[in-house]
């Protein structure tokens, strides 16, 4: 992305200074989230960090922001092994009571996206938040995806310009993303759109289960890769289970499922500090 966020930044019209002081201020940030392999070193040995991984938790606050019951369905996880897991990882994620001061602290590394409306920007006060799950709403045909579609090139501007200096993860669940809209959007904009769509990670889902899997993917990506992401899109979350989950009869169980897929999108946006929609 390196090469990518270069070209992004020499089409650019305006403060090229303040964009690149901007970048290194995120270069330089620490990041919110601890690599899960950071628990060797208090004893959790790597054959258990790889069952883990494989069942997506990649960060120590993962571990520790889950239930006991969740770790022990992971195979070859006894009862002891989870108990001696969870400690490490609350320790290692600092998690627990903090002071004001802290928290205040810790906000700073928060952000808002810019939607590239202003009208809609100041509604928002100020844009998308950070490590928050907000949910568009509205009638069929009424800009729902269009909007996505503009956040996607938003979040790799530089924070003067409303972005965030980083990539997007975008799960296309109605086979409604356009590549060739992000090369208009990004051209309006004034950048590189071979750049802009090369920092936009896509994939195409089928099933409501299948959404669960590619959360947990793109969580690995995002730890494993160098580059700093900013953004994950869900388009449309409700699409699948509306088809997976049909009638009265099982009204319930879709809502236990999509309150899952939800609650693993807030935790994922609370760890990596992004913006979700």
């Amino acid at each position: 992305m390196a090469a990518a966020a270069e070209q992004i930044k020499s089409r650019t019209t305006g403060a090229r200074a303040d964009a690149e002081a901007d970048e290194d201020v995120f270069m330089e940030e620490e990041l919110p989230y601890s690599a899960i392999d950071q628990l060797q070193n208090k004893g959790i040995n790597a054959a258990d960090l790889k069952k883990l991984k494989d069942a997506g938790y990649h960060t120590s606050q993962s571990v520790a922001y889950s239930m006991k019951k969740d770790l022990l369905n992971i195979k070859g996880l006894s009862d002891q092994k989870v108990d001696k897991i969870m400690e490490a990882a609350r320790k290692s994620s600092q998690s627990g009571f903090i002071t004001c001061t802290q928290l205040v602290e810790r906000m700073k590394s928060r952000f808002r996206l810019s939607s590239g409306a202003s009208k809609l920007d100041q509604m928002l006060g100020g844009g998308f938040e950070s490590c928050s799950v907000t949910e568009l709403a509205g009638e069929f045909r009424c800009g729902k995806t269009q909007l996505c579609h503009s956040l996607a090139v938003m979040a790799q501007l530089p924070p003067n310009m409303g972005g965030a200096n980083g990539k997007v993860v975008y799960i296309d669940t109605e086979n409604s993303f356009r590549p060739e809209r992000i090369q208009q959007i990004a051209e309006g904009r004034g950048v590189s759109a071979e750049a802009a769509m090369e920092n936009i990670i896509v994939a195409r889902c089928h099933t409501s289960e299948e959404l669960g899997q590619l959360l947990v993917e793109a969580a690995s990506l995002m730890i494993s890769d160098d580059d700093r992401f900013a953004l994950i899109i869900v388009d449309s979350i409700m699409g699948r289970f509306r088809v997976d989950y049909a009638g009265r009869g099982e009204l319930s169980e879709r809502q236990q499922k999509l309150g899952v897929v939800l609650n693993k999108l807030k935790k994922m946006s609370e760890e990596t500090t992004l913006a979700q929609t």
